[in-house]
């Protein structure tokens, strides 16, 4: 069965909508590139479309009725965002669920060294990367500084224009006949992923006496005790503040528009914000539905949702708890009965088809770029390791939703079967009893610094996002 490609279908109306959503998923990749910004942004837009905080609502001891919009903030790395809808809580949910985290690399914990009047940051990769491709290209430092005294400083450096931006090195081809013999796994290793942030030395005074505003005496390692000063002046933080803080590398830059015809986006962090933001314009959007929305924006979803905000925690049990509370069910059956009757889409990417790397993939079943959100029944590797599948009644009800809406849609597996394959936060709900699939836009260069995603599949995400949270039977 062949599908067909989307942007055949759209209308001059279609195109506009089209354009000025993807303009506005483009800024919102290139302004929110950790899962905190994301949360941040997220709730912002939130607020200004009339949620409010869950917290709040149970402090004011509201109780919740239809249409009442709630969100709840989970250390400030994943949230969920919740409208009340005209049915029983205890008639289930319709949920969204994406990640807001990305592949990166972070910043160890003692990070700052000099070598040869190098000064660099130790780094440790964050989710699957193929380390050789985060070398030689602009790097930018995002995350939060954590002080003793309470306070939070944010970091942003390397983004705009005037910033300065960071790098890794990488071994000249001239001198590269023993690196280009290893694997790919083996030319870039972990511990050689060193940003480099600085090659001038602090300057002690021409003949040689003490700057006025520096502390101690001359340093031994002087350029590393410059990019010390630079960052007291910068942020008021001595090197040990280093120790509570959370420095994300990311590619620096904004997105961009791809190709003659602008059809596609390349840019850093489409798995998954590619679905995340999608998901979210769609639960802020939805009209009044009859079955209460909800759409979770979650975070370590590339390293195995671990962790108190990650999806393996009780951080949305928790939250539906206190939303049924509220609500006026006080029963724990009213909890089970709710998550066993609720539908969810699990929001994350698929890979698209790359004739590339034809090989890697069995084009039947396989996400084409340009032909709409792609379904998978199952991910997982090898005979569906790992991963949640869907039965064929709920699948049927999807074709439904989608068909209703006129949304352009595709079936798809993570490609070859003993190629690989990967896994989602889809079996973390399916363990309540409740119907889940997997379904997101495809991506080419998953996992890579610059990924590739087409317009057409991040509006037409959008689309049935939005079809599947008004969905009421």
């Amino acid at each position: 069965m062949e599908t067909t490609n989307a942007w055949k279908k759209y209308t001059s109306q279609d195109l506009d909508k089209l354009q000025s959503f993807t303009e506005g998923y483009r800024n919102f990749i290139s302004k929110n590139k950790t899962e905190r910004e994301c949360a941040a942004s997220a709730i912002k837009l939130a607020e200004a479309a009339g949620y409010v905080k869950l917290s709040d609502a149970i402090t004011a001891g509201k109780t919740l009725k239809a249409g009442d919009k709630v969100y709840a903030d989970i250390r400030g790395k994943s949230v969920i965002f919740i409208q009340i809808g005209t049915k029983s809580l205890e008639e289930g949910l319709n949920i969204l669920g994406a990640h807001i985290d990305s592949p990166r690399l972070d910043v160890k914990q003692n990070p700052l060294e000099e070598r040869n009047e190098l000064a660099t940051f130790d780094t440790h990769y964050y989710g699957g990367v193929k380390k050789y491709q985060w070398v030689t290209i602009p790097l930018a430092i995002h995350g939060v500084l954590a002080l003793k005294n309470g306070s939070v400083v944010n970091v942003c450096i390397g983004e705009d224009p005037t910033d300065p931006v960071f790098c890794i090195s990488d071994l000249l081809i001239h001198l590269s006949a023993e690196q280009l013999g290893k694997p790919a796994s083996k030319v870039i290793e972990g511990e050689m992923l060193d940003l480099i942030v600085g090659n001038r030395p602090l300057i002690w005074g021409q003949n040689g006496e003490k700057p006025a505003d520096i502390e101690g005496d001359e340093p031994k390692e002087a350029v590393k005790a410059n990019v010390i000063n630079i960052l007291k002046d910068l942020y008021g933080i001595e090197e040990a503040d280093l120790l509570s803080a959370e420095l994300e590398i990311v590619p620096a830059g904004p997105a961009r528009d791809m190709g003659f015809d602008r059809s596609m986006i390349l840019g850093y962090g489409h798995d998954d914000r590619s679905c995340s933001y999608p998901s979210l314009i769609a639960q802020l959007e939805c009209n009044a539905p009859a079955r209460t929305s909800v759409t979770i924006l979650t975070d370590k979803e590339e390293i195995g949702s671990v962790g108190a905000t990650g999806m393996n925690s009780l951080f949305f049990e928790n939250v539906m708890a206190e939303i049924l509370a509220l609500a006026g069910f006080e029963s724990p059956l009213s909890l089970r009965r709710c998550m066993a009757n609720s539908y969810m889409l699990s929001s994350d990417v698929s890979a698209g088809y790359d004739p590339n790397f034809a090989s890697s993939f069995e084009i039947k079943n396989s996400a084409i770029m340009g032909h709409g959100l792609a379904f998978n029944k199952f991910t997982g590797s090898g005979g569906k390791g790992g991963s949640n599948d869907a039965d064929a009644e709920y699948v049927a009800l999807i074709r439904r939703i989608m068909d209703n809406a006129g949304v352009q849609f595709q079936t798809a597996e993570l490609g070859r079967v003993d190629a690989g394959g990967g896994g989602t936060i889809a079996y973390m709900l399916a363990k309540y009893g409740m119907h889940v699939i997997d379904c997101g836009v495809p991506v080419l260069s998953m996992h890579a610094p610059w990924e590739i995603a087409n317009k057409a599949d991040i509006y037409e995400a959008y689309r049935g996002y939005r079809a599947f949270l008004e969905f009421n039977e």
